[in-house]
């Protein structure tokens, strides 16, 4: 009887919870049946892809190196009593640089001169007896022996006059090299020794280094592989070469002007120098610079910022935003690409707006809106 009644119960309960649902469904606001909300369009950057001609590089580190560097050293040895020469100043080839007393080559110059003018004395002497042991030995009055050693004596003299002057040129260059001066024109450096030192020939720190600033080289190397374009490039016409700063801003273009003839085996690469005017003087011996080198120009292709680029386990491929802003995963095929371009070769048109950014939150099919500051 109890477990009757308890079964009722749990009836009666199951019943009153039935009611209570349809009731609260009845009286719920209905919505239009087969209407779902939209999802929001995502925010994306795009552009459009465009015909361009785009020049392809190849770029590597580069040195600045002066177009001629001259250590300036004494030739002779001596006493510096005169700079002549402002540090950090142009130069020009043949300007005064410092001085080196003179007075011990002035001395030696004036000794080589005298002996000359003794030995040219006796030379006029020695003509003399030439000349009467030639008549005495034509009118049977002098010897033979004579007037042979009469000519000795003039040959002898001779040779000592030549070896007077030798010692006169000799003299002359040393106190020519007491007055030290540039050999080429450029930038004077810092001094590297003081008036009142003494500098000898031999030694090996100098006086001060010339450097030539106009024009100027930058020295880089590249891949080997990279000599086949460039020699193909330079047998149709100059090979144009930029520069750039460590922030990527451009600080001068110039041309290739020297390909080394050998490649370094250890690396794999292969020297190159290129020459820039330097009118500015942008370009300084010794820092260090990004070099872009020209090899070729693909005229008319189709070209997109290279953040337009995807990498899927099938290849690239991009984003693209259809007239109706939704999504297309376009397959692509890359020609060449630098730090801010890509070449599309396959895949892409001209005017096809490619998503250049927040390519991580859309998908094929995914609804976008193209955002201000896009190139529709």
């Amino acid at each position: 009887m109890r477990k009757r009644r308890l079964a009722l119960t749990l009836l009666l309960a199951v019943g009153i919870l039935t009611a209570f649902g349809i009731a609260r469904s009845l009286l719920a606001p209905s919505s239009p049946s087969g209407i779902r909300q939209a999802a929001p369009a995502i925010p994306v950057i795009a552009t459009a892809a465009k015909r361009a001609d785009v020049p392809i590089v190849v770029t590597g580190l580069g040195t600045v190196q002066a177009f001629n560097s001259v250590l300036v050293k004494s030739r002779v040895e001596g006493q510096i009593f005169k700079i002549h020469f402002s540090e950090g100043r142009d130069v020009s080839e043949g300007d005064l640089l410092a001085e080196i007393d003179p007075a011990p080559f002035e001395a030696a110059l004036a000794q080589a001169q005298a002996n000359k003018a003794k030995n040219e004395a006796q030379l006029t002497k020695a003509r003399l007896d030439l000349d009467r042991a030639r008549q005495l030995a034509s009118s049977g009055s002098g010897s033979r022996q004579q007037l042979e050693t009469a000519q000795a004596a003039l040959s002898q003299f001779e040779a000592s006059v030549r070896a007077d002057q030798a010692a006169i040129d000799m003299a002359q260059n040393q106190v020519n090299y007491s007055r030290i001066r540039s050999p080429i024109s450029g930038r004077a450096g810092t001094r590297l020794v003081d008036a009142g030192n003494i500098v000898r020939s031999n030694d090996s720190a100098g006086i001060v280094t010339i450097n030539q600033l106009h024009p100027i080289f930058v020295n880089f190397s590249l891949p080997a592989e990279s000599l086949g374009q460039i020699r193909a490039k330079l047998r149709a016409g100059e090979v144009a070469v930029t520069v750039q700063g460590g922030n990527g801003a451009d600080l001068a273009s110039g041309k290739l002007t020297v390909v080394d003839n050998q490649i370094n085996p250890a690396t794999g690469t292969i020297n190159y120098k290129a020459t820039f005017s330097n009118d500015d003087e942008v370009l300084w011996p010794g820092r260090f610079v990004n070099v872009r080198v020209e090899v070729e120009v693909r005229r008319n292709v189709v070209a997109v910022p290279v953040t337009a680029v995807q990498q899927g386990p099938d290849g690239p491929y991009a984003f693209v935003a259809g007239q109706d802003r939704v999504i297309q995963k376009r397959t692509i095929k890359v020609g060449v690409r630098d730090k801010t371009t890509a070449v599309v070769d396959d895949g892409l048109e001209a005017g096809d707006l490619v998503v250049t950014d927040g390519q991580y939150r859309i998908q094929a099919g995914s609804r976008v809106d193209v955002r201000a500051g896009s190139a529709e």
